[in-house]
Formats: structure tokens, sequence, C-alpha cells
């Protein structure tokens, strides 16, 4: 008899989780702390959230003898990142009631709410499906919001791009009721769950979901927009003569690594064939029953899909994919991709409606003197007609502005001390530039990154102007842990904290996210930082070759060596 698979703790808690319920119901009323029981903090993931603390108060608290100041980061899954002026308004409405006054746009094109408290989870997520919003699988070992390029240019090849992601959304949602039976008095906002009296089960799932996160993203060439490669599964948009013809299939990617494990890695994901679009919903769903059935559930930190693949290797997948189909995909089409950072600034359709793109730094919509961000965008939202799309590079574009209301739009930003031309006001660097939340709330962070990156760049700038580059465009991604959550391995230069105060310097990704970079200088405070990326910048600006990007000048210099693929992250 073959030996009994060893399960992670996390597949025992899904296992008798009765599709994700477990004793969350207890948790959420249980008086005598601020925190859910251990095993529900596991499935509370599946739910959109996340159970944290305020570790800059952590230290106070104990000395008084209190229990850490638990609270619940929420997600709020956002389908291609296009939400509408009502959802904008309800969830500005909620930061302010539960949360801690601000909204997080996510490098996933979905609102985090942060500093929900457990006794006002209930009521947060109750009024934001009010507005048709939903947080279940926000996080969780499910798919994850699916993203798509949110560029109102594109139409109406963007348009039909946009339905497949809302598609692939609906078609990978859990079904298990527990959300609605939990958050909603059992009363469901979408038709995917099951009817009254009928028993809960997950088709594409099962009653363990997958052995870990699952990320898809959708891009329209030439634009990279939502790094598709650092995803499980990417699809490259298609198009002949204006019209939506199918996707190229990438699989594999993701950018979590553990630091001192050097069989974790970061990885992009591979292209392996072409899937006409009316059959592209039914490959995802097989891709992910593959990784449903051969992903690793014993090791947590080796179980998704980019491990799956090199473990049984492309080809094998491929069959399997072709066997589970009951075709084989095609051949990969023609694309180029160019950039993967978003454009500022007002566009025109012919139509008269305008496009406005604004720069949110570290995604963070808030007020402060000078600058009233939240309440500019709350004002727009009364009058506004089109929507709101957040981008994978947590900026946000104002689209479809009717032309009668692009006057006010723009007096509502400069009343507020908001910037409308990015361009004038920032340097390229810091408009490029990505960072995770970190320190405070986050448990996995060893270093700042959202609270720290601005004062960081206020040097950096400083050495970007002296050398004539304040408008080259040049990508900066910053997290506090190794694992990946603002696409660190894919910044030209990429900044990971390795202990508070001290970051790993890694160099050379591609500009249109086609190349990760590569570990250049270890343990760094703010003044090497600086210090080792002067005589780069500068020689940068003396040597490069025209229209040579920064990440590409590393390579050619030989300051680091290109990384061909995740297995080589290390080298």
């Amino acid at each position: 008899m073959a030996d009994t698979p060893k399960l992670s703790e996390v597949e025992h808690v899904k296992q008798a989780s009765n599709y994700l319920r477990g004793t969350l119901a207890e948790s959420l009323v249980n008086p005598l702390t601020g925190a859910l029981y251990p095993d529900d903090t596991h499935l509370i993931k599946f739910h959109g959230s996340y159970q944290q603390t305020d570790r800059d108060l952590d230290s106070e608290r104990k000395r008084q003898k209190l229990e850490p100041l638990y609270s619940l980061m929420i997600r709020v899954r956002v389908p291609g990142g296009i939400a509408s002026p009502a959802q904008w308004r309800r969830m500005d409405k909620l930061a302010d009631e539960y949360g801690n006054h601000t909204l997080k746009l996510t490098t996933r094109q979905a609102f985090q709410l942060h500093g929900v408290l457990k006794r006002d989870l209930k009521k947060t997520i109750q009024g934001f499906n009010e507005a048709l919003l939903d947080s279940i699988a926000g996080c969780g070992d499910v798919n994850r919001n699916v993203m798509c390029n949110p560029n109102p240019h594109e139409s109406p090849l963007h348009a039909a791009v946009y339905e497949v992601s809302k598609q692939i959304s609906a078609h990978l949602t859990p079904r298990t009721s527990a959300y609605w039976d939990l958050w909603l008095n059992g009363e469901p906002q979408f038709t995917s769950v099951p009817n009254e009296g009928e028993e809960d089960a997950e088709p594409i799932y099962g009653k363990t979901y997958l052995p870990r996160k699952f990320k898809i993203a959708l891009a329209i060439p030439p634009y990279n927009d939502t790094d598709i490669f650092a995803n499980d599964l990417g699809l490259i948009a298609i198009e002949e003569r204006g019209q939506l013809v199918g996707f190229n299939v990438a699989v594999g990617g993701g950018m979590g690594m553990t630091f001192g494990m050097p069989d974790t890695y970061p990885r992009l994901a591979d292209i392996i064939g072409f899937v006409p679009a009316e059959k592209v919903v039914d490959a995802c769903e097989k891709i992910v029953t593959i990784q449903r059935d051969w992903g690793n559930r014993e090791n947590r930190k080796f179980s998704r899909l980019k491990y799956t693949l090199d473990r049984v290797g492309l080809d094998v997948f491929r069959a399997e994919l072709d066997a589970r189909l009951g075709y084989p995909l095609e051949p990969a089409r023609p694309y180029q991709f160019r950039s993967s950072g978003d454009a500022y600034g007002w566009s025109l359709q012919s139509d008269g409606r305008a496009h406005l793109t604004l720069f949110v730094e570290g995604g963070r919509i808030l007020d402060r003197d000078g600058y009233a961000l939240k309440t500019a965008l709350r004002e727009i939202a009364a009058f506004h007609t089109g929507d709101f799309r957040l981008t994978g590079n947590q900026n946000l574009i104002v689209a479809n502005i009717a032309p009668e209301h692009r006057l006010s739009v723009q007096a509502v930003l400069q009343q507020h001390g908001v910037a409308i031309e990015a361009g004038k006001e920032y340097t390229a660097l810091r408009r490029g530039a990505l960072a995770c939340v970190a320190l405070p709330t986050c448990t996995l962070a060893f270093a700042e990154a959202e609270r720290y990156l601005p004062e960081l760049l206020d040097r950096l700038d400083r050495v970007i102007r002296q050398q004539g580059l304040a408008q080259d465009d040049i990508l900066l991604r910053m997290t506090g842990c190794p694992n990946g959550c603002a696409r660190p391995y894919l910044g030209e230069i990429g900044l990971v904290g390795r202990a508070v105060g001290r970051y790993n310097l890694y160099l050379g990704a591609a500009f249109n996210g086609e190349r990760m970079n590569k570990l250049y200088k270890e343990m760094l405070d703010e003044d090497g930082i600086v210090r080792e990326l002067t005589p780069l910048l500068a020689d940068y600006a003396q040597n490069r070759q025209p229209q040579e990007r920064f990440g590409d000048f590393i390579i050619r210099q030989g300051y680091v060596q290109s990384t061909e693929s995740g297995l080589t992250f290390h080298e």
C-alpha cells in the first residue's frame, strides 16, 4: 500500500472546514479577544480577509499586559479593475466608518480596507456587497482577483478582453454558500451558489480547494501593465483587424521566495500555446484543475504552480492540459510588449469622452495637509457618469468622463492639491515606483515599504535630476519581505526588506516585464542604497545606447548576469 501523503496544517483545516465555515461564526462573536480562533485565521482568507495587528503598538500593549491590537484587512475584488462611481462612494464611506480612513489600491487591481475591527467585519462586508462588490476569494487557496488591462483607449478590443476577464472570474469563484451564510444572512447577491436545500459542492476546486493561491492576468499588447508573466496564468490578447481572436497562454509565474531557501525562487511564466477566445474560460479551468491535482499539499513553500511545472516538466504539463481539453493548444501567435507602466494625464476619445490617469503614490487614497485625494475623488464620484479603473501599478484612471464634466473634474482635483500632470510634478522614477503595505500591519514584513519609499525617493530624485534622468522611466519596486506582493523581482531596481532599515538590492529586470532582475548587494541601509545606485545611474546617463532601458544597460555593462529562468535566479 502506498504511503498516505503528508499534508500541511492548512490542508487539514480546509478538510475539516465544511466548505470554509470552520468556527468563524463562533470566532466573530467571542467577546474575550479581538482575534479569531487559530484555525479560522486560515479560513478567513478565503472570505477575503487577513487578521493583522498594529505592530507599531505591540511593545507598548505588551508592557501594559494587553493583547495586540487585532484588526482585519479586507481585500475587495474588482474583476478587470473597473468600479462604478456608486461602488467608489461605498468603499470611500466604509473606509471612514469602519477602516482607517484610507483606501489601498493594490497591484492586483483590488481595493483593500485596513484597520477593520472584528466586531465591524460583518457590517463592512455587507456594505460593499450592497454595492455589488464582494471579497470572496480575495485571498486564500483559490483563484484571486482576475486582472485586465484597464486602458480604455483599446476599445472595442479592450471591451472584449474585459468581458473575458469577468467570465473567468465568475467561472472560478468558489461555489460554497459559506460566504453568504456568514456575512449576508444567507442571501446571495449572485447566482453561482447552491439553491436552498442543496448541499455545498465545489465542482472545480473540490473540498480542499487549491494547494496555494492562484493568480490570473490578461494583457493587451503592446502594454504589459498587468505583468502577466508574474502570474500563475497569463493571457496575452491576440487581435486581427481590431477584433479579439484569442490568447497566448503563459503558465507558471509567481514572485514569492523565502530567504535562506535557494530552492524557493521567483519565476516568470512560460508561453505554451494559443487558445481561441471562445475556449479560453475552459482552458483556464483545466489549468486550475491540474494544479489542484498535482500541486504540493505537504509544504506550502513549494505549492505554487511554478514549482509543479519545474517538478514535472513543461512538456508533461502541456500534454496533460491537451488531454483534459480534448484538443492541443495551437502554436503561440506573434506579439510584442513595449512597457509595463501607466501613461499619466489626459487622453481623449473620438466621441468627446476623456480619461484621466492619476498617479497615486503607494496606491494609498488618503487626505493629508495640502493633498486631499480621498475627498477629491469622493466629490468627483458624486457627479461622474463614467467609471473608475484601478491599474496594476496602484494608480487610478477616472475613465469615460463626459465632455460636460471634464472641467469640473479638473477643478476639483486642483482645488484639493492633486497633481493632474504627474509628468511635471514628479520624476519618472517616482511615478513608476511600487510598494507593498509592509509595516505596521503586514505580519510577514521585515522592513518598511509603502511608508518609507517616498522618503528614499526624495534622495534618489536628487541623484536622478543631477544626472538629467528626471523624465526617464526606470522601474523601482520595494517590498518589506521576499514574498513579492509589489513584484520586486520585475523592477529594474528592486529593493526587498531583510530587516528593519536593511534591504537587498536587485538589478536588471526588463522594462516590459519579460526578464527578472538579479541580486546585486545585500543588507543595505538607506545610505548604502544611495551610494550603490549613484554611480550606476551616472554610468547609465553617460554611456547608454539610444533608447536603451536601465535594466538592459545594467546587463550589457555586466553589473549582474541576466536571469534566464527561475531556477537560475540565485546563481
